[in-house]
């Protein structure tokens, strides 16, 4: 959400930021907006003041056994007048502040500007992409090699189908012993060693809830909607962030730094014909978010940090990949820049985005009214808000499968993962 004062003081420079994201100027109509509600305003307090003066002096009138008929008059006016001006200040109200949730942040001045992911920059890589003596095999082509038992696949397309349609996945076996496991390794990294506080968030929130992130109004298709009016999670960033709105925090207990691992549910309305095959792209997938509240002077260092974390995960399990900082046309709605990690696919000889580190400054707080206060000071202001996938459970998957995949179909299982594997070095075959 943006604050209408930004808009008064520099129109020129927010139809500038909006411009950066491709879209048209918007200052003026929305000032002009809010003009008109703050002349309705200021009618209704001069109403009120004229409504509160005239009801004396009509007392005082009567008391003396004057006639105050034309008073009367005026105050019987002044009260049919009021509720149609607040009703059309309510009004008003209500189509600037949609107006307003309904443009993306402004972007940092360095986030490089472009079109569309090809414009992205890359910022570094680590690791070298495995030179395989034999031809790598897809995850799922893996996975359906690997049973699980006398019925099962590992990785089952065919019987999610039956249950649920496309884009889900039954995981059996070992295949979902390693999820697990991959799970409980990040989980257990960022919260020892990152500092991170562990979570365990509802699945199901409120409106207010994903209004306050961002995904409301404007993405309302790409969730999944309850018939009781709530939403199921497309990320723990929503009940994560949540947890602090309407909440003035103390300035020295910030950053707070939470991390949760949910499924997480997503309609991928926009996705037809993307990724269909494999575990990609799916409308249900576990996620371990990273979540951090902190002030506006550390929110840029707290960005890099929370950008290390998720690369640590991928460098213990060994997996190659690059950090990109996402271009003008790229970055997603509520952040204000963001960083992509992408790791290594071999099956599709390329780097997929396996965790998006966004900084959404006080876009978020705004939203949530989420303020923080140094102690023994009066005013207050808006929290800067973080989130970052540390990283998406189902993507580390397929990127451990398909880089550590053998000839014979089992998969080599990195050193810092066997303690939650029994120990075991390899798994499949």
């Amino acid at each position: 959400m943006h604050d209408i004062r930004l808009l008064r003081d520099a129109p020129d420079a927010f139809d500038a930021a909006l411009a950066r994201r491709g879209l048209d100027a918007s200052s003026e109509r929305l000032v002009a907006l809010d003009e008109r509600r703050r002349a309705l305003i200021r009618e209704l307090q001069e109403l009120q003041t004229r409504r509160n003066v005239a009801s004396k002096e009509i007392g005082q009138i009567k008391r003396t056994g004057g006639d105050a008929a034309a008073l009367v008059a005026e105050v019987q006016a002044i009260k049919e007048r009021m509720p149609e001006l607040e009703a059309e200040e309510t009004a008003l109200g209500r189509e600037l502040d949609d107006a307003l949730s309904s443009l993306p942040n402004q972007l940092d001045a360095d986030v490089p500007d472009g079109p569309d992911e090809t414009a992205n920059v890359e910022l570094r890589r680590w690791g070298t992409p495995r030179a395989f003596d034999f031809e790598p095999r897809a995850h799922y082509e893996l996975g359906e090699m690997m049973a699980a038992g006398p019925v099962l696949k590992a990785m089952d397309f065919e019987r999610a189908a039956r249950l649920s349609g496309a884009r889900f996945v039954v995981l059996a076996g070992q295949m979902a012993r390693l999820e697990r496991a991959l799970a409980q390794f990040m989980l257990d990294l960022h919260t020892g060693t990152h500092g991170f506080i562990e979570v365990q968030p509802p699945l199901l929130v409120g409106t207010d809830a994903v209004y306050g992130t961002g995904q409301l109004p404007k993405f309302a298709e790409d969730l999944f909607r309850t018939t009781d009016d709530r939403w199921l999670i497309p990320t723990s960033e929503v009940p994560l962030t949540n947890l602090v709105a309407g909440e003035i925090l103390d300035e020295a207990a910030l950053p707070l730094r939470l991390t949760a691992l949910t499924p997480c549910f997503r309609s991928e309305a926009g996705s037809a014909g993307r990724d269909t095959r494999g575990m990609l792209r799916q409308h249900q997938f576990s996620k371990v978010e990273m979540v951090s509240i902190t002030t506006a002077e550390a929110s840029r260092d707290e960005q890099d940090y929370m950008t290390a974390c998720a690369e640590k995960v991928l460098q213990l399990l060994e997996l190659p990949y690059r950090v990109v900082v996402l271009c003008s046309g790229d970055t997603g709605f509520a952040a204000a820049r963001t960083h992509d990690i992408e790791v290594w696919v071999p099956a599709q000889n390329t780097y997929r985005e396996i965790s998006s580190v966004s900084n959404t400054r006080d876009f978020q707080a705004r939203r949530m009214k989420a303020r923080c206060r140094k102690a023994g000071e009066r005013d207050t202001r808006f929290v800067h808000t973080l989130n970052g996938s540390g990283v998406a459970v189902g993507r580390a998957l397929i990127a451990l499968v398909e880089n550590h995949q053998q000839a014979d179909g089992s998969i080599r299982i990195p050193e810092a993962l066997r303690p939650y594997l029994g120990g075991a070095e390899v798994v499949g075959a």
